[in-house]
């Protein structure tokens, strides 16, 4: 082997040696980036530390793996699902624990009008379909009293729904929800970013403007 084939070698190996220390690093940062609060029962003194971060309606914590941390943008929006069945705040939880799924939401509130936190408001939830709009948008699950149809949902988890709206507006400093039935507004659906689901259902979306207008009304009194 002549010298100049050495060099070209020893380049290589350099470049190889480089590229896998960069790549160790970025895992490195990514696993360290991520909570130890994740996918586990929390103590007393955890659960008011991330409640004060986070909505004081919150009744439930089981935080998810699926997320980004932390999001990358501004809480601007709030986009709204719906369960699609009436599960409860555990079950949701051990549904966004599962790093299969690859699936998360901000909060869940179920037909009782518990609000259950998975993702907290300072990371990126895995939600709507759409990477830009989850890194602004604070995203709710709502649990629905009736399967199929127009998945209704209850009286109880509706007057919550409005609840913590106002209150994620207050926290973030969003001055008006603006429904605008597409992805402009700052009040959305997931059918905006994907066009295979329905979620978060007829009556939902047909109160959309109602939740903003209640919303804003709030806000502004």
């Amino acid at each position: 082997m002549s010298a100049r084939d050495i060099r070209s070698v020893r380049l290589l190996l350099g470049g190889f040696c480089a590229l896998t220390a960069l790549v160790l690093t970025l895992c490195l940062t990514a696993v360290t980036s991520r909570p130890n609060t994740l996918s586990r029962a929390l103590t007393e003194a955890e659960v008011q530390e991330i409640t004060q971060r986070n909505s004081p309606l919150t009744e439930y914590i089981l935080l998810s793996p699926n997320a980004d941390f932390p999001r990358a943008d501004e809480i601007r929006k709030i986009t709204i699902h719906h369960m699609a069945g009436n599960m409860s705040l555990e079950a949701l939880g051990d549904l966004f624990s599962d790093r299969d799924r690859r699936s998360s939401a901000s909060y869940g509130i179920d037909s009782e009008g518990r609000v259950g936190l998975y993702v907290e408001e300072g990371n990126r939830p895995w939600t709507s379909s759409s990477r830009e709009n989850d890194h602004q948008a604070v995203t709710i699950e709502v649990a629905n009293d009736e399967t199929g149809g127009d998945w209704h949902v209850s009286d109880a988890a509706y007057e919550t729904l409005i609840a913590l709206c106002a209150d994620v507006c207050r926290r973030n400093g969003i001055p008006s929800l603006t429904y605008t039935g597409d992805e402009t507004g700052t009040l959305t659906i997931h059918k905006m970013f994907n066009p295979e689901t329905e979620c978060p259902g007829p009556y939902l979306e047909s109160r959309m403007a109602d939740i903003a207008e209640e919303v804003n009304r709030r806000l502004s009194g």
